[in-house]
């Protein structure tokens, strides 16, 4: 009779039972035990901000596995309030407060602990917490009705998840963010969006700075600094990310990245024998690019803990990687992204194109239209798609789900038109914004037309003098007298450009925009049908641009 194996587990909140019940569901006669340090196992850390407005009305709901659950159908011996207190690799043992154990094989499931800068003055109170466990769940919301001014640290994704209903719940909220904007994993333009939302929301936002000092009297928080400026605050949440808890195994030899992220391969094996990982403790492979990422979501802790799982028991299953897709709710707006953007593909050194377009993610005659702004990054040789980001109040979670399995396919911006995407009224417009995000791509990549961003705008017109080119605005004059326009630029409707078109020089520079970008692309292409040869078409037109807080001057100037 085979020996009967006995795996072990250490980390019980997302990777840990997602292990268990794959490693059970493989092998019947295996002994697993899962450790865990406190009295709770996978609960949904993403679901806490979401009690402080009801929104999740129950704690019981937080709680999504239940220990007996894992002992009584999946037969695993549950060790909860039992820390692990030290790993032997070499003798295949488990110390833990109450004794030793040997394992077969051992599957480190830590996930990260939160990190908390240095604020002067914080360890004099108790009226702060980060917002990762239940002990955090439970100090906040017991105490949520004395709570007034509440001050969020960090605007990533919890941190604005917290802000959001905090704000919902009648609090007075200030997020605090040492980046120059918030959800700082999104391009800046993006992110100001969400700082225009949250302030809609009622939510005050300081960037650029962080929080160096509380001031605390008879050990209760009055208030925070923030540079020069005191922020009145009874409660401070801190969300500024966490670290992963790997030292158990770093100071064994265990391979790490520089976070101390534990190095593993798609069977999920560390680079010690017979010793898994999975979750927010370890990084996994870009596949856009092949190089290690640090990619801390629940949806890979729980692939990847599945895959650890059959595997330790004789499996051979793959986790192959990821590549960053995000999403999160800012008040009626949602901000989600995939892949590589701007700065990314910068920082890696990797070429890149951009299209940006705003399209209707509902049809104009569909009562209550809503309009989304997509942009979407590509190669520029062979137009392979390597991130895009969405934002807008309606339908972006099912584009940014397209986009991110076109980059998994590794479709290209050619490929998007021919996607046989699903079309009704109260879902989409005919052409939808990820097909006509791949036309505009398409046809920049075919030289048909240039695009310019608002920002590039910007500085175009501050490095060139104003007789080498000139900016065309063909809107309707009605526009213009109801929302302005960019400073410098000349008013040619587009229905009158035809008869007008000898106004302009095609020896100069034509930088051309409408309202969101459509007219401006058939402006542009009456130009270059004409024999002009430079003609910009601004990405997003005036609304992107005026959206991005750039200047705007209220009178038009004629051509």
């Amino acid at each position: 009779m085979n020996k009967q194996e006995t795996i072990i587990i250490v980390g019980g909140l997302s990777a840990g039972p997602s292990a268990a019940a794959k490693a059970r569901r493989m092998n019947e006669n295996a002994r697993i035990l899962l450790f865990e340090k406190t009295d709770y196992i996978s609960y949904a850390t993403c679901g806490i901000p979401y009690t402080f407005s009801n929104t999740i009305q129950s704690r019981e709901k937080l709680l999504v596995v239940k220990p007996n659950l894992l002992e009584n159908r999946f037969g695993v011996e549950m060790h909860l309030n039992e820390p692990v207190m030290d790993i032997l690799p070499d003798q295949h043992q488990v110390i833990t407060s109450a004794g030793t154990y040997a394992y077969d094989k051992l599957i480190f499931a830590t996930g990260a602990r939160a990190f908390v800068p240095e604020i002067k003055n914080l360890e004099l109170t108790q009226d702060w917490s980060n917002v990762r466990s239940m002990a955090d769940f439970d100090k906040v919301y017991n105490g949520l009705d004395a709570m007034n001014d509440i001050v969020v640290l960090g605007a990533g994704l919890i941190g604005i998840e917290a802000a959001e209903n905090l704000a919902k719940a009648g609090k007075k909220v200030t997020v605090v963010e040492l980046a120059p904007s918030v959800l700082a994993a999104w391009d800046a333009k993006f992110g100001y969006f969400a700082e225009q939302a949250l302030n809609e929301g009622g939510v005050d936002v300081i960037t650029g700075e962080g929080i160096s000092e509380v001031v605390v009297e008879e050990g209760k928080l009055k208030a925070v600094i923030v540079g020069d400026r005191t922020i009145p605050a009874d409660y401070l949440m801190t969300a500024v990310g966490g670290r992963p808890n790997t030292e158990m195994l770093k100071d064994k030899g265990a391979e790490t990245l520089s976070n101390g992220a534990l190095v593993v391969n798609d069977k999920m094996e560390t680079s010690l024998a017979d010793i898994y990982a999975a979750g927010d403790n370890v990084s996994i492979k870009n596949l856009i690019n092949g190089e290690a990422g640090y990619f801390p979501m629940g949806t890979h802790s729980n692939k990847g803990g599945r895959v650890a799982g059959a595997n330790a028991v004789g499996g051979n299953e793959r986790f192959p990687g990821a590549y960053g897709t995000a999403i999160v709710k800012v008040f009626d707006y949602t901000l989600a992204r995939t892949g590589f953007n701007e700065r990314a593909l910068k920082m890696r050194e990797i070429p890149y194109q951009s299209t940006l377009i705003i399209a209707g993610a509902t049809p104009g005659f569909y009562p209550n239209p809503k309009d989304l702004i997509v942009e979407i990054y590509y190669d520029p040789t062979t137009g392979t798609l390597l991130g895009a980001e969405v934002f807008g109040e309606k339908g972006a979670d099912k584009r940014i789900d397209v986009l991110s399995t076109a980059i998994y396919a590794k479709l290209t911006v050619h490929d998007l038109p021919n996607l046989d995407l699903a079309y009704a009224p109260p879902f989409s417009p005919a052409k939808d914004p990820v097909i006509v995000a791949g036309y505009t791509a398409s046809n920049t990549l075919k030289f048909v037309h240039e695009e310019i961003s608002p920002r590039n705008l910007t500085t175009f017109q501050k490095e060139t003098p104003s007789e080498d080119y000139q900016l065309v605005d063909v809107r309707n004059p009605q526009e213009l007298a109801n929302q302005g326009q960019v400073p410098g630029a000349i008013n040619i409707p587009l229905d009158q450009l035809r008869e007008r078109i000898n106004e302009l020089d095609p020896a100069k520079q034509q930088v051309i925009y409408c309202q969101k970008g459509l007219r401006g692309y058939l402006a542009s292409m009456i130009l270059v049908n004409s024999g002009f040869t430079k003609v910009k078409n601004v990405q997003g037109g005036f609304f992107l641009y005026k959206k991005s807080g750039y200047e705007v001057v209220p009178q038009a100037v004629n051509a």
